[in-house]
C-alpha cells in the first residue's frame, strides 16, 4: 500500500455511518479501490442492508473525505447494497432462496401490527430490497384488501402457488383461497398445517426478505410458527398503552425462549396530531414502547403516529408508503424499516449455502 492510499483509507475510515456507528469501511465494505499517478482515486462501498435513499449522501460525504487528502484531484464512489442470509432457530432449515425471515408481532391485535407490516415492506422494497409478505392470520387475513391485491393463486404444477404481487411485493394469504365472506373454522393443528403450506408451498423466488404478519396474540399458531419457521428476528409492535405492553411483553418472552432475536420495538400510534388545529396529543400515553425496549434492552426502532390518512390509505389498498413515497409518515416508516434492516444486518451470517452437498455412497 502507497503513502497516498494510506493517507486515503484513514480519512475515508473516519465517515462513519449513522445508523451503525461504524465506519463506512469497516467490514470489508471497501471494495476495489483504485489510485492512479494522476491523483485520481475510485472505490465503491457495499452497504449490508437496503438504503437506496441515502446512497446520495453515503456518496457525498465519502467523496468530501476523499478530497481532503492532499494530491487527490478527482473522485469517483459507487454505492450499493448487498443483503445477504443470517443465522436463525438452531435446527431450522433456511427457505430456499430467502435470504431473511422477520416476524412482525404483538401481544394483542387492534395495535396496528398489520399496518405496521405492510409499510415496513413497502419501505424495505422502496430502499431497493426485494420484498415478500404472508399473511400468517388464518383466522383474520387482511393483507389481501391493505396490499390492493385479489383473485387465486396460479399453479404451473399443481403442487406449488405463485405469489401475488403489488407495489413491488409479492404476498401470500389465505385469503386468496377462501371467500372473503368466509369463516375460516378450523382447530389450532390445521390453522398451522395449512400456514406451513402457504409458506413453504409459494414459489417466492429469490427474496431479501420474507415479512410474515403474526396472528394477534402468542397463542398456539404463533408459538409454532416461531418454533418451525426459520426466522432471522422478530419485530414487536405495541401502541404505548399499558394494556398493550403488558400483552408485549409476553411477545418479547415467547421469542426469546425460542431463541429467536427481538430486532426492536416499535411504538405505533404514538401521538395524534389534529388536522384542524394542530394540537398534539397522546392518546394512548407516551413513550411505553421505549420504556418497554429500555426495559428488555433491545432497539426501540421508532415511534408511528396516529392519523387519518395511514387508515384512509391502507383501506383503499395503496399503503402510505406507495400513497405518499415522498411524505413525512413515509419517511418514519422508512427510518424504521432501514433500522431492522441494520437490526438483522448486525447479526451473525448463515454460511451453509458455501458448503458443498457431501453425497455417501457404498462402494462395490
Amino acid at each position: 500500500m502507497t503513502l497516498s492510499e494510506a493517507a486515503l483509507t484513514t480519512a475515508l475510515a473516519a465517515v462513519l455511518d449513522p445508523h451503525t456507528g461504524q465506519p463506512y469501511t469497516a467490514g470489508r465494505q471497501l471494495k476495489n479501490l483504485r489510485v492512479d499517478a494522476g491523483g485520481a482515486v475510485a472505490f465503491d462501498i457495499e452497504l449490508g442492508y437496503p438504503a437506496r435513499s441515502q446512497f446520495e449522501t453515503v456518496r457525498g460525504a465519502l467523496t468530501g473525505a476523499a478530497q481532503s487528502v492532499e494530491g487527490v484531484t478527482a473522485v469517483t464512489v459507487g454505492v450499493g447494497s448487498k443483503v445477504v442470509a443470517h443465522q436463525v432457530q438452531r435446527g431450522v432449515a433456511l427457505l430456499p432462496g430467502v435470504s431473511n425471515i422477520i416476524a412482525v408481532s404483538s401481544g394483542k391485535g387492534g395495535v396496528g401490527k398489520s399496518t405496521t407490516a405492510v409499510n415496513l415492506a413497502l419501505a424495505l422494497s422502496a430502499e431497493g430490497a426485494r420484498v415478500g409478505l404472508l399473511d400468517a392470520d388464518i383466522y383474520g387475513p387482511s393483507l389481501p384488501l391493505m396490499m390492493g391485491l385479489e383473485g387465486r393463486p396460479e399453479s404451473e404444477d399443481g403442487k406449488t402457488m405463485k405469489p401475488l404481487e403489488n407495489h413491488g411485493v409479492k404476498v401470500m394469504s389465505i385469503g386468496f383461497l377462501v371467500d372473503a365472506e368466509q369463516a375460516v373454522v378450523w382447530r389450532g393443528p390445521m390453522a398451522t398445517q395449512a400456514l406451513d403450506q402457504l409458506l413453504r408451498q409459494t414459489t417466492w423466488g429469490e427474496l431479501d426478505y420474507l415479512l410474515i404478519d403474526m396472528p394477534p396474540g402468542t397463542g398456539d399458531i404463533a408459538l409454532t410458527l416461531s418454533q418451525r419457521v426459520p426466522v432471522t428476528g422478530a419485530v414487536i409492535v405495541t401502541t404505548p398503552q399499558d394494556i398493550a405492553l403488558l400483552d408485549a411483553r409476553k411477545g418479547v418472552n415467547m421469542f426469546e425462549k425460542v431463541g429467536v432475536p427481538i430486532l426492536g420495538i416499535v411504538e405505533n400510534m404514538a401521538v395524534h396530531v389534529c388536522t384542524n388545529c394542530g394540537h398534539v396529543e397522546h392518546i394512548f400515553g407516551a413513550e411505553g414502547g421505549r420504556k418497554l425496549a429500555a426495559q428488555y434492552k433491545v432497539p426501540y426502532l421508532g415511534a408511528l403516529p396516529l392519523t387519518m390518512a395511514i387508515r384512509e390509505q391502507t383501506d383503499s389498498g395503496t399503503p402510505t408508503v406507495a400513497a405518499e413515497p415522498d411524505g413525512e409518515i413515509a419517511g418514519l416508516y422508512k427510518a424504521v424499516a432501514r433500522q431492522v434492516a441494520v437490526e438483522v444486518a448486525g447479526k451473525a451470517k448463515d454460511f451453509s449455502a458455501k458448503f458443498p452437498t457431501i453425497n455417501v455412497s457404498k462402494s462395490t
